[in-house]
C-alpha cells in the first residue's frame, strides 16, 4: 500500500475517491456546527458533482452521516461553488440544529 492520498467513500454515489477530490464536511463536537473543509468532529465526504450534491440533499445523506440537520445555506453555497467552478476557500461554518 502507497503512501498517497486516503480514500474516502462519497455519501451520495458510494464510490471511492482520493480525499482531495472530495468536500469533507464536519459536525463540530464541541460547538455543534458544520464546518466545510475544517475542524475536529463526526466527518462525512462528498464528490464534487452536482448530482451528487442533489442526491446527499434529496436523500438527506449528508444529514444521517453527520447525526445532524445540515442547513440548506451550505447546500447552496455548495451548488454555487460547482456552478462557478471555484475551489472552495476558508472554511465555511453553519450552526446546527439538535
Amino acid at each position: 500500500m502507497s503512501g498517497g492520498d486516503p480514500l474516502r467513500r462519497c455519501v451520495a454515489c458510494r464510490q471511492l475517491f482520493p480525499r482531495s477530490q472530495l468536500w469533507r464536511l464536519v459536525r463540530q463536537f464541541d460547538s455543534h456546527q458544520v464546518l466545510l473543509e475544517e475542524g475536529m468532529g463526526r466527518s462525512a465526504y462528498l464528490c464534487r458533482q452536482l448530482d451528487c450534491l442533489q442526491a446527499a440533499q434529496r436523500k438527506q445523506r449528508l444529514n444521517k452521516a453527520l447525526k445532524a440537520s445540515v442547513p440548506d445555506e451550505l447546500f447552496q453555497r455548495l451548488e454555487a461553488q460547482l456552478l462557478s467552478h471555484q475551489p472552495s476557500g476558508a472554511p465555511t461554518e453553519f450552526e446546527i440544529s439538535r
